[in-house]
């Protein structure tokens, strides 16, 4: 065990690292999107406050577009454009793009399914009151929805995670290329096992304390 840590623990440690950098940079700007984009497919769709058939089809078609691409062909698809936008097409640098370009639109679904959770009831009494569009969107539906959305942002996370073990391929790090590199070319088998048991780890923790925030926001 000494050996393994002395020999890997340095390896492992920034593997790990990197594979935080990328899921957080990139879920960050998913949600900039996607959280926007779920609440405009909400509004405009049929019955919707702000009904639409357009703009609805419109960002319906795109989305499903883009997430009827595998991230994998999706990586390699846009590499011109993500080495026009930062300069470079690989490290954690470089995939953050076509991390965000994959999971945006996922987001968006995912926030749309949570944001339908809520009453139609509830929203029909503010908008009877006047409350404003905004604000109706900002203190009713979202603050219903609170609980299905963070269930939905921990899916993604864990979606997101599976996505950065496939950005090895294009030299971004992480615990899947760290496991690619060593554990499948250079056939150490420990560092694969090692690997597999924090990727697992890690998802328990993220599931976990996403059903315990979602638990407490029920009850509030």
């Amino acid at each position: 065990m000494q050996a393994f840590y002395s020999r890997w623990g340095n390896v492992i440690f920034k593997a790990t690292i990197e594979t935080f950098q990328m899921v957080t940079i990139a879920m960050f700007f998913a949600v900039l999107i996607g959280l926007p984009l779920g609440v405009l497919l909400t509004l405009t769709r049929k019955n919707g406050s702000l009904e639409n058939r357009w703009v609805y089809q419109g960002l319906n078609t795109l989305i499903n577009l883009i997430r009827s691409i595998p991230f994998i062909i999706l990586l390699f698809y846009i590499l011109p454009f993500t080495k026009l936008l930062v300069g470079t097409s690989i490290g954690v640098k470089g995939v953050i793009v076509p991390l965000v370009v994959h999971t945006a639109p996922f987001v968006a679904r995912l926030m749309e399914s949570a944001l339908l959770e809520v009453d139609r009831g509830v929203v029909e009494a503010y908008e009877a009151m006047g409350v404003s569009t905004p604000k109706i969107i900002w203190y009713v539906i979202i603050r219903e929805a609170r609980p299905a959305i963070v269930l939905g942002l921990t899916m993604a996370i864990i979606a997101l995670i599976g996505a950065t073990a496939m950005a090895g391929l294009v030299g971004a790090g992480g615990l899947g290329n760290l496991a690619y590199s060593y554990g499948h070319l250079r056939y150490e088998v420990s560092v694969m096992h090692t690997t597999v048991l924090l990727l697992i780890v890690l998802v328990q923790c993220l599931q976990s304390l996403g059903n315990h925030l979602a638990t407490r926001l029920r009850k509030e």
